[in-house]
């Protein structure tokens, strides 16, 4: 019974792989068409179609969105119904249908036409009247579907989806669009934490910030590391210019190799010329000169060599940049 089951499966997925396999020999004159038609559009891009090709339209219209390309879904019924008064003259539609003849979309054709609308068809009919009466046509036609009786829409709405998705993307190459634009309109995802944050935006500064005095007692500068939460504290002269840092593991070594510690100050422990950067750098990069030296701690610091932040490598983690 498993092994019937995962026969079954891997026959659905080989299925599926081939239909979007057989894409790629129907790339041409047509489908380059389509990409500049949408690339001179000034504006939107309108996806519509019925049932389960109206969810890949959806899907398709997030990726243009997500992309650079504004797009939205237009529901065929609800579009004759009123939702046409979205549909604008600059906008370009793409209509999604297997069979290219369903009464919806014939009832949408005629008004896409009145409008001066220019029309791509991702059909698996090229012979069917949503290809006739469309500016380009793109076949996802596929020989057999996964479903055991060829008729639930599997291998053909994985194959709309991949053209609609070559659409896409072949679309970003001729408008240059980069990761910062990416980052822009994705400023929660990881890429764009990555590309927008700047460590001023994460650090820890003013009250928040572990500082000590060079001569400050061993007792109150564990106090400064234990309660603001880095595992280390700044060091400074008396004109506030960082001089150097004392971590946890700093505290640990000298607990183990000497007896007397208390009588210790901030400048017998501390290592000098600590590690820092500017204020404006990409939180990106600070992570990598962390990782660089191995560090878990780093101080922002002004052009006086004054401390103004801190942050741990645990914080850029959270953040997403690390």
């Amino acid at each position: 019974m498993i092994n019937n089951i995962v026969a079954r499966a891997k026959q659905a997925i080989r299925i599926e792989a081939e239909a979007v396999k057989a894409l790629e020999d129907r790339i041409g004159d047509e489908f380059e068409r389509a990409v500049e038609i949408l690339n001179g559009s000034k504006g939107k891009v309108v996806l519509t179609g019925i049932g389960k090709s109206g969810l890949i339209a959806k899907k398709i219209a997030a990726t243009f969105t997500s992309l650079g390309k504004a797009a939205y879904f237009l529901h065929p019924t609800e579009g004759v119904h009123g939702d046409l008064g979205m549909v604008l003259k600059e906008d370009v539609v793409i209509c999604i249908s297997k069979s290219g003849n369903t009464g919806e979309m014939e009832q949408l054709i005629p008004i896409f036409k009145r409008l001066g609308l220019k029309i791509i068809a991702i059909t698996g009919n090229i012979h069917s009247d949503l290809a006739e009466h469309s500016d380009v046509v793109l076949d996802v036609s596929v020989k057999e579907e996964a479903c055991p009786f060829d008729l639930v829409p599997t291998a053909s709405t994985t194959a709309a989806l991949a053209m609609g998705d070559a659409l896409a993307v072949s679309l970003i190459h001729l408008r240059n669009f980069g990761l910062e634009d990416y980052a822009l309109l994705h400023p929660a995802g990881s890429i764009g934490k990555k590309l927008t944050l700047r460590i001023d935006d994460l650090m820890y500064s003013g009250d928040r910030l572990a500082v000590v005095h060079d001569d400050t007692p061993l007792k109150e500068v564990v106090f400064e590391i234990t309660s603001k939460r880095f595992g280390a504290t700044c060091v400074v002269d008396r004109t506030g210019e960082l001089i150097g840092i004392i971590t946890d593991g700093d505290l640990r070594r000298l607990l183990k190799e000497q007896q007397d510690f208390w009588a210790f100050t901030a400048r017998d422990l501390m290592a000098g010329d600590p590690i820092t950067v500017k204020t404006g750098m990409m939180a990106v990069d600070v992570v990598n000169i962390m990782k660089i030296n191995a560090i878990n701690q780093i101080i922002i610091a002004d052009h006086n060599k004054r401390p103004i932040g801190m942050i741990h490598l645990h914080d850029l983690l959270k953040a997403g940049v690390a």
